[in-house]
């Protein structure tokens, strides 16, 4: 008797060694963190694209298994702050964030007003993204509506779990980059009801920044995030000196930058702020009254000689830290390299970061910010089957180096310093083999 497709279960068995987070390990010491879990030589179960158990004994027959053994398994990476269009000037040499944006970042994103050219962008984006290890991502595409389209009905056909929205900009930018307040309005009401709630799709009301916004156009943004539940909002604060003193000029009545986007209606549970580089203690205070999370880009505020974000404050005093690439901005879509650059930023400020608090920061964390960890960021039953297979070395020095370890956190901690993407074998959505490294 053929099997009725409609009935018939999918069942993957993949072999390797597992590693997440049941909790946060916070900047304890390595050997007293808690809410490590790590299953080596574990067969990871995967029924119907969503993770069944783990357990260290070959599965029952029925089971496609995929044999990985001496492999890493971790859950797919959380990139929560991301430019799509941003590829095009990764690595652009010798300016400052504003000047930054004018020269490089501004005449790129004007080329994806050509569906064309949005289409091709968001392709090798989301590809590129894969091939990463990120399987979930917080995105800026262009103000183009076409940039944004392409961009959700790439990460559909993918099973991505992404969160973007229509760029707001209606002032203090090149006229080819501008919107004005009602036609965004329309375009965000239009994007939302196409994609918003669809698959793995959310929408993120996407405030470029606020001196790229007037008041109309934010309290617009509050308005639909209002009258859309489980909307986001996403945009940038206080990432350069000179942003700062630019958005207090143009904003003399708000006490902070972040005070700017309080006035407007525009902070909550879901709203996801990157940099927040020069916030104080009661700008802190405000990001946990209001539950926004910070969205920390070490890689790109090293490259732009932003400054050094206080993780430890931030957290300290209750605010919801996750990590982001930022790209182009930063130097490489690598959340292994990213979280490199996290390491050394906290080092700077005289902190030791961890291997398990900056992996936990790239993974359940960012989910838990994102009020997703019932979906992603785990490897726990119920979850997405959203997987990254690693190496564990890529080069003769890193595998010496690897060997040497003494314990899990030394080999994990060297992994996380000397790799990057050439360390991923494959990387899988919802079950689905998405990359594969030939």
């Amino acid at each position: 008797m053929t099997p009725d497709p409609m009935t018939t279960r999918t069942r993957l068995a993949l072999r390797g060694d597992l590693l997440d987070f049941a909790d946060d390990p916070g900047f304890a010491a390595p050997a007293s963190a808690g809410g490590v879990r790590f299953r080596p030589d574990h067969w990871l179960l995967v029924e119907d694209g969503r993770i069944a158990g783990a357990q260290a004994d070959d599965p029952a027959p029925g089971w496609e298994r995929v044999d990985r053994r001496g492999h890493l398994i971790l859950p797919g990476f959380v990139d929560t702050h991301v430019h799509s269009p941003q590829l095009d000037v990764i690595a652009s040499y010798g300016t400052e964030l504003l000047e930054w944006l004018n020269t490089y970042t501004f005449p790129a994103e004007g080329r994806h007003a050509d569906p064309v050219v949005a289409v091709a962008g968001a392709e090798r984006f989301l590809d590129a993204l894969l091939a990463h290890g990120t399987t979930s991502a917080v995105v800026f595409p262009t103000v183009h509506k076409a940039s944004a389209d392409a961009l959700f009905a790439g990460a559909q056909r993918r099973g991505m779990r992404v969160i973007a929205g229509k760029v707001l900009m209606d002032r203090h930018a090149p006229d080819y980059l501008r919107d004005d307040v009602r036609q965004a309005e329309r375009d965000c009401v239009d994007l939302i009801q196409r994609w918003h709630g669809r698959d793995r799709l959310a929408y993120a009301l996407t405030v470029r920044f606020a001196p790229t916004s007037t008041s109309a156009q934010m309290q617009m943004a509050a308005a639909l995030l209002q009258a859309h539940p489980g909307t986001y909002m996403q945009t940038h604060v206080a990432e350069n000196r000179d942003e700062v003193r630019w958005v207090a000029e143009l904003f003399p009545q708000a006490r902070s930058y972040l005070d700017v986007y309080q006035r407007h209606g525009l902070l909550n549970e879901r709203a996801i702020l990157a940099h927040g580089v020069w916030l104080d203690d009661t700008d802190r205070v405000l990001l946990r009254e209001t539950g926004a999370q910070i969205a920390h880009s070490p890689s790109s505020n090293l490259f732009l000689g932003s400054g050094l974000f206080d993780w430890l404050a931030a957290e300290g005093q209750g605010a919801h830290v996750s990590v982001a690439s930022d790209v182009g901005g930063g130097t490489s879509l690598s959340m292994i390299r990213t979280l490199a650059d996290a390491y050394k930023v906290a080092a700077m400020r005289g902190v030791k970061l961890t291997a398990w608090k900056a992996l936990y920061g790239a993974t359940r964390g960012a989910a838990r910010a994102l009020h997703l960890d019932h979906e992603i960021g785990s490897l726990e039953p119920g979850r997405h089957a959203d997987i990254a297979v690693w190496d564990w070395a890529s080069t003769p020095l890193m595998q010496h180096r690897v060997d040497l370890a003494q314990d899990l956190h030394e080999k994990l901690f060297a992994w996380m310093t000397l790799g990057d993407e050439r360390l991923l074998e494959s990387a899988w959505v919802a079950g689905v083999p998405r990359y594969r490294r030939e």
